[in-house]
């Protein structure tokens, strides 16, 4: 199969990227969308033959569940079933977060085919922000299930470019909408009556959630995901990395060829052959949007191993530390 990336930076050029992958989606294919956390791979979620083919071209396990993309707010109750006790919450996160990096975990109606789910019965819901995706999801009128686009367990795709590295010749299409601006994958969060529970850390921050409920860490169930992106090992580059405190503290063995993630203004390691920085400003923000391209970047150096500086744990810092520790993680 040939895959071919269209770009959609223009006015223009989205009318006709739009409309290519609009063909792609109701002819029951696959194609890759940029969306404003990272590049998702898209299918139509109500679909169980076209679902498949997310799962066979990410060779991702059929246990670890999809996230559906919803093209408006109508279509909630269609997916999902909101309890009494937990409709105010709810309305309240959609009212502040949608669209946006918000995912919401809640039980499923019959429309969503279980393999989209897992087997379970929960669906993760959300809109995104990006006008590309949301124009495609809204034309088509029907739930996209779209998890990242890459090969399962592989460091999550930002740009056109890596998508194309990680699934050339296994999708007819990718849509280039430019870099993603969040960089990490949405928060996920379940809702109990006046209590959240975040499964997946993500660009909205405990510190917002904590606004508008109670704030509880879920706990990971390793062999069975409760959520999209829960297993233990996960964003993984193919070299080897270890997550410290202090950089400067690492002995790099002799001969061996060490690779340096930085977050902290400290001069680049002079016994590292490859350094990258994720931010010059100490901004969290910038770090988390850079963070899956330097991990790319250090991939392809042919180093032993990645070093990794750990970054605050607040804020969006706690986002990225997830997903050190999941790439981390052997």
């Amino acid at each position: 199969m040939k895959t071919e990336i269209e770009p959609a930076r223009t006015p223009n050029e989205r009318i006709e990227a739009i409309s290519r992958a609009l063909a792609c989606l109701r002819a029951g294919e696959v194609v890759a969308l940029p969306t404003e956390t990272v590049y998702g791979l898209a299918a139509d979620a109500l679909s169980p033959e076209a679902v498949v083919k997310i799962f066979e071209t990410k060779e991702r396990p059929r246990f670890d569940p999809l996230i559906v993309h919803l093209p408006e707010h109508a279509w909630l109750p269609r997916v999902s079933i909101i309890g009494a006790d937990a409709t105010g919450l709810v309305e309240k996160l959609i009212e502040n977060f949608w669209p946006g990096p918000l995912t919401i975990l809640l039980p499923k109606t019959n429309l969503i085919p279980d393999i989209v789910t897992a087997g379970l019965t929960t669906v993760a819901v959300r809109m995104s922000a990006h006008p590309v995706f949301s124009a495609v999801v809204r034309e088509f009128d029907r739930p996209l299930a779209a998890p990242s686009a890459n090969r399962f367990g592989r460091i999550s795709p930002t740009s056109a470019t890596h998508v194309f590295e990680e699934l050339s010749g296994r999708i007819p299409l990718i849509v280039d909408g430019g870099a993603a601006d969040h960089g990490v994958e949405s928060t996920i969060v379940s809702v109990q009556k006046n209590r959240l529970t975040i499964l997946r850390e993500g660009p909205v921050t405990r510190e917002q959630l904590a606004e508008f409920a109670e704030v509880n860490w879920g706990t990971e169930n390793k062999a069975r995901p409760e959520a999209p992106g829960g297993l233990p090992s996960h964003y993984a580059p193919r070299t080897p990395l270890t997550v410290v405190d202090d950089i400067s503290a690492v002995t790099v063995p002799h001969g061996q060829r060490y690779g340096a993630l930085l977050w902290s203004s400290a001069p680049f390691p002079r016994t590292f052959v490859e350094s990258r920085r994720l931010s010059t400003t100490s901004d969290l923000r910038e770090a988390a949007a850079n963070l899956f391209r330097e991990l790319r970047e250090l991939d392809r150096a042919g180093l032993e191993c990645i070093v990794a500086e750990a970054t605050p744990e607040s804020g969006l810092g706690a986002a990225i530390m997830d997903r050190l520790r999941r790439a981390a993680h052997r």
